[in-house]
């Protein structure tokens, strides 16, 4: 009604697209949405774009940003809520006693979908760990990392972080935060990098 198209973006695996692609969706999948927005620029004449992230996709909303600076003139800003800026302090947040309900759910639901992946694509994993997995950092270190094409777990973590990248983003950028989320820490957010930069307005 307001006269924006709008577009929502599945991660790979999500919404019934297994299907669609070998490979496990994860936080360093950035390029996904970049090639989504060249797409719908170059195709289909959108030449203002802004990309909404919210969670791992506020993460992966954030490392884009960072990673293009401001090479890419159709995307106009970016806004990121909740974004799992550290995936590391995340996971291990998401693991206290106090998140286990959430804990619980997100590990079946990772479960389910790479037992409905490898019947997709016969071979593709070895399940035979799955069964005795009980964290969200096991499951990253045997099966995300390493479809991924990283060493590890905490490897993983570490490249993806889209606190890596603030420094370079020079787009409006606004990241809204819950200060008591259980799962995404807010001291993530009181790194300089996310405050010296000009182009960022965190909304706590």
């Amino acid at each position: 009604e307001a006269g924006w198209n709008s577009i929502r973006i599945n991660q790979r695996n999500c919404g019934g697209s297994e299907h669609l692609t070998p490979t496990l969706y994860h936080n360093g999948l950035s390029q996904d949405y970049f090639s989504i927005i060249r797409e719908i620029t170059e195709q289909d004449g959108c030449q203002k774009v802004w990309l909404v992230g919210y969670s791992m996709g506020g993460n992966l909303t954030l490392k884009l940003a960072g990673e293009l600076g401001s090479s890419l003139s159709s995307l106009r800003g970016v806004v990121a809520v909740c974004p799992n800026i550290q995936p590391a302090t995340c996971v291990r947040a998401l693991q206290r006693p106090s998140n286990w309900i959430y804990h619980q759910y997100f590990l079946k639901s990772l479960k389910a979908k790479l037992r409905k992946k490898s019947r997709l694509y016969a071979g593709q994993w070895n399940l035979a760990r799955l069964p005795s997995i009980r964290t969200m950092w096991e499951f990253d270190e045997v099966y995300t990392a390493p479809d991924g094409g990283y060493r590890d777990a905490a490897d993983y973590y570490e490249k993806c972080a889209a606190l890596n990248g603030l420094a370079s983003i020079t787009i409006p950028t606004l990241i809204i935060t819950a200060q008591d989320d259980p799962f995404i820490p807010y001291d993530m957010f009181t790194e300089p990098s996310l405050h010296s930069n000009p182009w960022i307005q965190l909304m706590a």
